[in-house]
């Protein structure tokens, strides 16, 4: 790993990542996490805060970048339920099968490189009946944005750590051991390419 990704990457991907319209919608998302959670790529824990004391009992987060989790802000020992870090990857996720309630991933899918693998390492981990709480950004519905994204991406996956602008975040989730129960999307403040989001939630099959 070069110096860029050591240092620089994290600190940008962080400042993006705080940007207001996509805290907006983290908090979409993440009270709607119950019981036991697993959080994949929590980077660097932004979306601590919005996890219901009420209804969270333990959370285990995953990322593969120490970097990136040692800019967290939120003070753990204060958390109102049980905690874990481990740095791992989505595609081999060290927790047992049928564990979790619900598995939250929040601008993760555009960045793992095997997200098929990923994918049914969520669904091990998931009991029957759980959900997978998700918050994507992805592929856009207009034509010229489309083009955009998909002439842009190989520059963009280079300098951002590997981020997708183009994929196809219901599909992807669909051709792989979910269904989709709740879906919304739209455009997000800022750069349309950069800007789609879909959020909502999935189960398995």
């Amino acid at each position: 790993m070069g110096l860029y990704h050591r240092t620089i990457l994290p600190g940008a991907m962080d400042s993006t990542c705080r940007k207001e319209s996509i805290m907006q919608q983290r908090m979409k998302v993440i009270p709607h996490a119950y019981g036991t959670v697993l959080e994949v790529g929590i980077g660097s824990g932004l979306n601590l805060p919005f996890y219901s004391k009420e209804h969270v009992k333990h959370l285990t987060a995953i990322d593969p970048s120490e970097e990136n989790w040692n800019k967290n802000t939120v003070d753990i020992q204060r958390l109102p339920f049980d905690f874990e870090f481990i740095k791992a990857s989505g595609e081999s996720i060290p927790v047992d099968n049928n564990s979790c309630d619900s598995v939250v991933i929040t601008y993760t899918l555009c960045t793992i490189p095997d997200f098929r693998k990923a994918l049914s390492e969520i669904g091990r981990v998931l009991k029957n009946g759980g959900k997978l709480l998700f918050c994507e950004h992805g592929k856009a519905p207009q034509r010229a944005v489309r083009i955009c994204q998909n002439l842009v991406n190989p520059f963009w996956k280079g300098v951002a750590g590997g981020c997708n602008l183009n994929r196809d975040i219901p599909l992807i989730i669909e051709e792989n051991g979910f269904r989709i129960v709740q879906l919304e999307a739209m455009y997000i403040h800022g750069w349309k390419p950069g800007g789609y989001n879909y959020w909502g939630e999935a189960e398995i099959y």
